[in-house]
């Protein structure tokens, strides 16, 4: 279960939380401009855009979980359970698999806009990357500074919708996400006004009142609503530290401590790693659930013309400031 968003101060950021019960080992991977994108069933594209991210990587493969080019066009893949719908490869089509779609996508378009007209030319498929590897059903968030958007295959075809909150979870589909919004059209980060009863008189005994009824719990739907809240209401100042602090604060109210969502026995779901990325600068910020520090790759630090990815693997162990001496 994950949770992203797209936040504008001065520079548009985009980022997430992934939410598992396990890692795959991921990295911060750099795609460099002339590294050959191979594909199972469309032709190799041997120069595209850049474009930095984190990544599963198999056998030299770049499997990006969420990922922005050097155009400042982002997208990521988020758990999409029982709803996503995959096809099988057919001749003469652009068959693009659905572990492909991401760098496919961000590859060879620069806008959200060309993204959404490159989604309605090509068709999605179920095609494994490996036995031990079927496909995951994911439905993904495309945004550049102009426009958001949620990309979704299910059996009726491809739906995309305009995405104006900035803010995407799991389940259920899109349109009952947004629509769940409603329900809580009366909050407020102000004090509450008293609306109960002209013959009583209230006075808040605490601040955040208005915000009551916000849901807590870690369900997909209420994370949606949570985070729209927060990142909708959110102030930041402009520089990159006050807008990077911000975005980690406004996903951290989603963030999932281990315990509190088990997982089949003995596992629990936490998050894994939460990211921000500056899609105009080009620099990945992250944290993981073991370590609290903002670690950074920046993308334009590395020879963007090279044929070969760059790799970090992320920063697990906790890096605490002590003050005043250790003891031995």
């Amino acid at each position: 279960m994950c949770t992203a968003i797209a936040y504008q101060t001065k520079d548009f950021y985009f980022g997430r939380t992934l939410d598992n019960d396990f890692s795959y080992q991921e990295e911060v991977t750099v795609t460099p401009r002339n590294f050959p994108l191979r594909f199972r069933a469309a032709k190799e594209i041997a120069n595209h855009y850049a474009m930095i991210g984190m990544a599963f990587v198999p056998d030299d493969d770049p499997l990006y979980y969420d990922a922005v080019n050097e155009k400042g066009l982002c997208m990521a893949g988020l758990n999409f359970v029982g709803n996503a719908y995959y096809e099988k490869e057919k001749a003469g089509e652009n068959n693009i698999a659905q572990f492909e779609l991401l760098s496919y996508i961000l590859a060879t378009c620069s806008t959200a806009d060309q993204g959404i007209e490159r989604l309605k030319g090509l068709r999605l498929t179920d095609t494994p990357y490996r036995d031990d590897l079927p496909p995951a059903q994911l439905h993904w968030f495309l945004a550049d500074k102009h426009r958001a958007v949620t990309v979704e295959f299910v059996k009726e075809g491809l739906r995309l919708y305009e995405n104006r909150a900035g803010v995407l979870a799991n389940n259920p589909p899109f349109p009952e996400q947004i629509n769940h919004l409603s329900d809580y059209s009366h909050l407020s980060p102000r004090d509450p006004k008293n609306t109960f009863s002209k013959q009583l008189g209230f006075t808040p005994y605490s601040r955040g009142m208005g915000a009551m009824g916000l849901p807590g719990d870690l369900s997909s739907k209420s994370r949606f609503v949570r985070a729209a809240f927060m990142k909708l209401n959110a102030v930041s100042g402009s520089s990159e530290e006050e807008s990077v602090n911000q975005f980690f604060h406004i996903l951290g109210t989603v963030e999932q401590p281990r315990g509190a969502c088990i997982v089949g026995e003995k596992d629990y779901e936490i998050s894994v790693y939460t990211s921000c990325c500056n899609a105009e600068k080009g620099i990945y910020y992250y944290k993981t659930y073991e370590n609290h520090a903002i670690s950074a790759v920046d993308m334009y630090a590395e020879d963007l013309d090279g044929r070969q990815l760059a790799r970090y693997p992320i920063i697990r162990k906790e890096q605490i400031a002590i003050l005043n001496g250790a003891r031995g």
